[in-house]
């Protein structure tokens, strides 16, 4: 049964746009707020990349995106809302070159976009400010989605290898208008959304954004979704030269988490040699034993009552800003908090599980007793928990505009950035007591049985059928494996929670120097002083807490020449760096780079280091048919150092290096009046060039001599290139393909299509390299027989549209979604499991405008 706990959240739009120096388009401003209105002129549209941001540069925007030295998308909002897009997620499956990555750490579920091959959860801006906090992002209250590709920590501070993405907020814009949407469709689908904005005076105006959606997941059994907003904001002296907005944004949700589908293979029992492939299983599929089943796409391994994930985002902000003559003013101050509290079952094959290890079950011994299950056909419900917190307070203050030195033309932007961040987590316990003479909690779903699937696990439904899994499954928590009392499940102790601090002190400057009227100079720098300090959790039975704290001074710069043939064409070439400091993430992610959660790690602090990045690119853009379309290609190469790995001691080291090489192309806007397209094509080469080394444990060599055993030779370890060096970088199609285009037969009738592609994604490598000794002590590494490669296959998916608009003031629309009801997945885990997309889903909307 859905449950449901009201909670606000906010979430505040404060137009401050995430542009970069000169790279990236920013939010609508008031000048432009009449044509930003859902009565515009260019409601029917789509809005060319760029084009409205080289009238109204934000404060890092200096410049128009075709004088940009980078590679910038902007997704506009007609975009979001033709295809049906009802999160940050779907919104950018329409953008080629982004991938989404699982993970096991602090946001398995969440929002975790790859650009160019490089994690960007934590270079995601809202207006302009970083937006840190684990979570599944809402459009409702989105204008437009901006994406700058390529290093860009010069523009947003720590990150940002592969790019970054800004979310603009809806904001009052002059006029008065009402919008709202009604949507019913397959699998329950319900979703209403309202856009009020009026302007109470001449120079005041206020703007509400609301939400309500609920839905099932089409083709999946159980899993279901429900979250509500509401997103309102005010501004004070529209049109005049001083200007005040404050908004405020809540989104609040609950759902069923869907972690998806169990590979098939671990490398213990994979069948065969060489390079093996483990999928996921859906279809048909065979154990070790020879049974056959078949795996059904909707299949959901978690348990329905014990499953949740409940999230709400508060986000408070107030802009103010000046204009003096061509110079503005403006400050911002944001406060967000984000909580998330999570319960999801990862459907767990460490143990072989799935495919099995044994042809046979074991009948005599301990095993025997135990009823182990070694033939297949089964996975182990593992709880993954987690709860939490994230608070951020934010100021940034920009000064930008433009100034002549002689002939030379300068747009500039300068500015400081001040922020405070906290975040604290802890987990779910699903265990009703400590064992008294250790303290150390007693796990129960199976975590303590080797292997996890016996007579009595499956008993209690800790294990479920590959083949047929109920979601109903009456689940109960015990104290203990073999305990046979109920209990709570209950949160972790104060004293287990772990926090994380950080604390931000940034200046930048941007210039966008005209030295000719076909001759631009693109330059920026950044510096940023990042403190963070990680307070480990401990044991239940535990006393005292310490702290690990590190402080990182990042410098960044880039620059950019671009050369006009025409006033609407241009060829750029640019170099730009990014930094990501230890513990960037502040827990909120996978980040691989750690402070660390033990007293040994202090003695590392002095040694991480931040892991750098660079990118060379070069480029042309083309704005054609009078600024209605815009084309833009773009080659590059990013390198990374610096990355953290495991060394040939067995120790951390920074010696990591990946690879980066590609090519973009995109199209956006008018090819004709009555058509209008949006996508593009991207090509990745992405290389671990350096993955570190692998441990190897030669066994220890004895002997026995009349009874008496002896060591001969102790174990030694012998270090080996890692398996991932020379691989393909995981979590990134190689090859990817967007198209959406908008068909205008005739005045009121509009028929919608996209197609998009993306080539297969690998989650993690893995090899049965080893390694074994002589009497003599001489180590021999025994080379691999098997690599298993975790993967999903690639795939094209199809959608559709249709509107009609009835009157000036009522349209209807219907969109098909995975038109072929296609199986493919969104994300490949390093193991264990890939998440499966939703199938084919239908739904119906009615707009209207007042």
């Amino acid at each position: 049964m859905r449950s449901s706990s009201p909670a606000v959240s906010s979430r505040v739009p404060a137009f401050l746009a995430l542009a970069c120096v000169g790279f990236v388009a920013t939010a609508p401003a008031h000048a432009d707020s009449e044509a930003s209105g859902p009565d515009s002129d260019d409601q029917d549209r789509i809005i060319v990349n760029g084009q409205r941001a080289s009238e109204l540069a934000g404060p890092k925007g200096v410049a128009p995106v075709v004088n940009t030295p980078r590679s910038v998308v902007v997704l506009s909002r007609e975009v979001i809302e033709q295809t049906g897009s009802t999160s940050l997620a779907d919104a950018l499956r329409t953008v080629p070159g982004i991938t989404f990555g699982a993970a096991e750490g602090g946001n398995p579920i969440g929002d975790r976009p790859f650009i160019r091959g490089f994690d960007s959860q934590g270079s995601t801006f809202v207006d302009g400010v970083r937006d840190l906090g684990a979570q599944t992002r809402e459009v409702f209250a989105t204008e437009q989605v901006q994406i700058v590709r390529g290093s860009d920590s010069t523009l947003g501070g720590r990150g940002s290898a592969g790019g970054s993405i800004n979310i603009i907020s809806k904001l009052p814009v002059a006029g008065n208008f009402i919008a709202g949407s009604a949507s019913a469709g397959t699998a329950d689908f319900k979703r209403f959304t309202l856009d009020v904005n009026h302007q109470l005076a001449d120079k005041v105006g206020v703007r509400i954004a609301a939400l309500w959606h609920d839905q099932d997941v089409a083709g999946r059994d159980a899993v279901w979704q429900r979250r509500w907003g509401v997103a309102p904001s005010v501004t004070i002296g529209m049109g005049t030269d001083t200007r005040l907005t404050a908004s405020y944004y809540y989104l609040e949700s609950h759902e069923l988490p869907d972690s998806g589908i169990p590979y098939a293979y671990t490398l213990a029992n994979a069948p065969g040699m060489g390079t093996i492939q483990s999928r996921p299983i859906v279809g048909d599929f065979t154990t070790i034993t020879g049974v056959k089943g078949h795996v059904d796409r909707s299949n959901f391994y978690g348990v329905a009552s014990r499953d949740f994930r409940d999230a709400k985002t508060h986000q408070a902000t107030l802009r103010a800003e000046h204009d003096f003559g061509g110079i503005t003013l403006r400050n911002t101050s944001r406060y967000t908090y984000t909580d998330q509290a999570y319960i999801f079952t990862l459907p767990d094959d460490s143990q072989g599980n799935v495919f099995g290890t044994a042809t046979a079950n074991p009948v005599t011994g301990a095993a025997g007793t135990r009823g182990d299950v070694l033939t297949g056909g089964l996975v182990w419900r593992r709880a993954n928990t987690r709860y939490g917190y994230t608070k951020t307070l934010t100021n940034q203050t920009d000064l930008y505009g433009t100034f002549e030195t002689g002939s030379v033309k300068h747009s500039f932007s300068v500015g400081a950035e001040f922020d405070w961040e906290k975040a604290r987590r802890g987990t779910f316990v699903t265990r009703g007591y400590l064992n008294p003479s250790t303290g150390v909690e007693i796990l129960s779903m199976g975590s303590q049985t080797s292997p996890r699937c016996n007579t009595a696990t499956i008993a209690r439904y800790y294990c479920a059928s590959v083949f047929s899994p109920n979601p109903s499954d009456p689940w109960t928590n015990y104290a203990s494996d073999s305990a046979t009392t109920a209990s709570p499940v209950v949160r972790s102790l104060p004293i287990e929670e772990t926090q994380n601090d950080a604390s931000t002190v940034a200046f930048y400057g941007f210039d966008s120097i005209t030295l000719l009227p076909q001759l631009i100079l693109n330059v920026g720098a950044r510096y940023d002083r990042f403190k963070s300090t990680v307070t480990p959790g401990q044991s239940a039975a535990a006393t005292s807490t310490f702290r690990l704290s590190k402080t990182n001074n990042l410098f960044n710069w880039q620059a950019g020449l671009v050369f006009k043939p025409t006033r609407n064409t241009s060829l750029y070439a640019s170099y730009a760096t990014s930094a990501t400091p230890p513990n960037s993430l502040v827990g909120e992610g996978q980040d691989g780079n750690q402070l660390g959660s033990t007293v040994t790690a202090a003695a590392l602090l002095d040694s991480l280091k931040v892991e750098k990045t660079k990118s060379y690119e070069v480029g042309a853009k083309a704005n054609l048919f009078h600024e209605q379309l815009a084309l833009t290609a773009a080659a590059f190469q990013t390198d990374t150092d610096n990355a953290r790995v495991t060394g040939a001691n067995n120790t951390v080291e920074f010696v990591g290096k990946r690879r980066i090489r590609g090519l973009e192309l995109t199209f956006n806007g008018n090819v004709t009046k009555w058509l209008t397209v949006f996508g593009g094509y991207t090509h990745l080469d992405p290389k671990i060039v350096d993955g570190g080394s692998t441990i190897l444990t030669a066994a220890a060599i004895t002997q026995t001599v009349n009874g008496a055993t002896t060591t001969i030779q102790a174990a030694k370890t012998v270090a080996v290139p890692s398996v991932n060096t020379g691989r393909m970088a995981t979590q990134t199609a190689k090859d990817s393909f967007t198209l959406w285009a908008d068909l205008k037969p005739v005045s009121r009738l509009s028929l919608g299509g996209g197609a998009f592609y993306a080539s297969t994604v690998v989650g993690g490598y893995q090899d049965n390299r080893s390694a074994v000794q002589d009497a003599s002590g001489v180590v021999t590494v025994i080379p691999a027989t098997k690599v298993l490669v975790r993967s999903v296959p690639s795939y094209w998916r199809f959608d559709a549209r249709i509107a009609y608009q009835l009157t000036p003031k009522v349209g209807i629309s219907a969109n098909i979604q995975n038109l072929t009801d296609k199986t493919y997945y969104t994300q490949a885990y390093t193991s264990h499991y890939a998440t499966i997309a939703p199938g084919r889903s239908a739904f119906a909307t009615l707009n209207v405008k007042f």
